[in-house]
């Protein structure tokens, strides 16, 4: 048996192990009661795209007229419909499914990308994509080159109850860096569902990634994401997450392994719960080389009967290493639960300076009253209050993208009211 047919039927042989292995965190969800994704038509352009799934998908920073953009990938449920590099980064930038890349470049995947910083067996989800994957995609930064406009990669359901499974892998090769939007979210007739999204990202040396991820779900639909980072030596990456809309529920807590002297892991959530939505979010960021830093940002607001879990873990195990947890929650109904918690580990490193800022408040009456003593009616002021509370300045974000965010942060916020 070859090395890769052994690796394959070693990652099968882990994951139907973990078939029905519970997740540590989040509602357990019956796996049973999703459909299977079907087949959809590819494109020539993501202008071809009806005008319904391009203005859902700017929604979450999808541009269809690819302007200002190196490269796209677009799926429609288990299906790649469109993956395109543009002609100036020809030779820098490599888009594809997954899937293709396994089949490109098998040695090197099953060598060292697929499945080796996520296990397939870490609970049923892992095992529901290892066993039933439907594609997701595949970035490669060639090394040395800075791609100056922003990738982007959009995941998106177009049918009712199907579970969408799928696999993605970045690598930044030595010296790169470059910017990724990916926005995950379904049509507007969709109403229940699951995402299960395995993400796997290699930063080498001296390389940054900066990755955006914008999630607009539905009040039935259930999300799983898994992700892992592995950081080299001077290599930085930067998260960036924000959630706007309901979801039935999310579990989502990607994990940074600052393998190499002088990384740094950064992690910026803006989260706004809503309706009946059960959100557990977090990042963990876990320092081994010398000089590693991270820093994990979490602005959070729960609204109606949402329950919002706010979770950072930061484990230090060399001396010289660095990392500051703040989190920030605001509760804006009295049916709503928000828990915000911290976890900090010294593990063999008695040098390792990590801190921690954690408060869950209301809205302060001070502030609302000064606003309303201005001539603000009280729910636009709220709605002020709370959209400058979510503004969390993301460093790194394309102009383009900020003004979506600002829009969509007063939009909720207006909406709430």
């Amino acid at each position: 048996m070859s090395e890769v047919a052994a690796r394959k039927a070693e990652i099968r042989a882990l994951a139907e192990a973990a078939r029905d292995k519970k997740a540590a965190y989040g509602p357990d969800l019956d796996l049973s009661a999703f459909n299977a994704a079907k087949d959809a038509e590819s494109v020539e352009s993501l202008e071809a795209l009806d005008k319904q799934m391009k203005e859902v998908a700017l929604g979450v920073g999808i541009d269809a007229s690819e302007e200002g953009r190196s490269g796209s990938y677009f799926q429609v449920d288990r299906s790649p419909i469109y993956q395109r590099v543009t002609e100036m980064y020809g030779g820098k930038l490599e888009i594809m499914s997954t899937k293709e890349a396994v089949e490109l470049y098998p040695d090197l995947m099953y060598e060292q990308y697929y499945w080796r910083a996520v296990a397939p067996d870490k609970d049923k989800y892992t095992a529901l994509v290892a066993l039933q994957e439907t594609e997701g995609y595949f970035i490669r930064v060639l090394p040395g080159q800075k791609i100056d406009k922003p990738i982007q990669a959009c995941l998106f359901v177009s049918e009712n109850n199907i579970t969408q499974n799928v696999h993605n892998v970045i690598v930044m090769e030595e010296g790169s860096e470059a910017t990724v939007i990916t926005g995950c979210t379904i049509h507007p007739k969709v109403r229940e569902g699951l995402h299960a999204g395995i993400s796997e990202f290699y930063i080498r040396k001296g390389a940054k990634l900066t990755f955006t991820m914008i999630h607009n779900w539905a009040e039935d639909f259930d999300v799983r994401p898994r992700t892992a980072i592995v950081l080299e030596e001077d290599a930085t990456y930067v998260n960036n997450y924000v959630l706007m809309k309901p979801v039935k529920s999310i579990q989502s807590f990607p994990v940074a392994k600052l393998e190499g002297d002088r990384s740094r892991a950064v992690f910026n959530s803006i989260v706004y719960g809503l309706e009946d939505s059960y959100i557990d979010i977090g990042s963990e960021s876990i320092m081994e080389g010398s000089g590693s830093r991270s820093e994990a940002i979490a602005r959070t607001v729960s609204r109606d009967r949402s329950i919002v879990y706010s979770r950072g873990r930061l484990i230090g195990r060399t001396n010289d290493c660095k990392a500051h947890l703040d989190c920030r929650g605001m509760v804006q109904s009295a049916e709503s639960t928000q828990w915000a918690i911290p976890d900090l580990a010294s593990e063999g490193a008695p040098g390792a300076e990590l801190s921690h800022e954690a408060a869950i408040s209301p809205i302060a009456a001070e502030e609302i009253f000064y606003l309303m003593s201005r001539g603000v009616p009280k729910d636009e002021a709220v709605s002020m209050i709370t959209r400058g509370f979510l503004d969390l300045e993301i460093p790194g974000l394309p102009p383009a993208l900020r003004r979506q965010i600002d829009k969509a942060l007063e939009e909720t916020a207006k909406d709430s009211m």
